[in-house]
């Protein structure tokens, strides 16, 4: 039975069809523009279109810097786009396992987008602290939300 403090999802209906927001989503090189945390740095690799089953790396800080490596899990054209993240060296593969999930669906007025924080397949070690950080990832959800929403109706 998944525990209800393991998966947090926010949502904004966005005025814009869901292929310019779907083609910021898959772009890692514009995952800083969107961060609503303002944890993320730069992309590493790669720095073309996501699909499923690339991997790519992010330089982040939170107090001090750090690194990631994201996997896509799940991929379907302007719909959806999921990655697990992962530390980079042996210890960090068995520390991690958070996922991160947009969903778009077109409605009227636009685009319905979710973003969902999962930590159901996370580490038990990194577990509990995870947990203490889910209204902090609620939040910077709604900030990435609305920075998509900024970027994709400017101009």
């Amino acid at each position: 039975m998944t525990d209800a403090r393991d998966i947090r999802t926010v949502e904004r209906i966005i005025p814009a069809p869901p292929e310019p927001i779907f083609d910021l989503i898959v772009d890692p090189t514009r995952h800083r523009d969107i961060d609503g945390s303002g944890t993320v740095r730069e992309a590493r690799e790669p720095s073309h279109r996501l699909e499923l089953g690339d991997k790519f790396g992010m330089r982040m800080k939170i107090g001090v810097p750090y690194a990631m490596v994201s996997t896509v899990i799940e991929f379907e054209e302007n719909r959806r786009l999921a990655w697990q993240t992962r530390g980079p060296t042996p210890v960090g593969q068995l520390v991690a396992g958070r996922i991160w999930r947009y969903e778009l669906e077109p409605v009227e007025g636009g685009t319905r987008v979710r973003e969902t924080w999962d930590i159901t397949q996370e580490s038990p070690v990194t577990k509990p602290f995870a947990r203490m950080g889910a209204d902090d990832a609620s939040r910077n959800m709604a900030a990435t939300l609305a920075r998509i929403e900024d970027i994709v109706t400017a101009g």
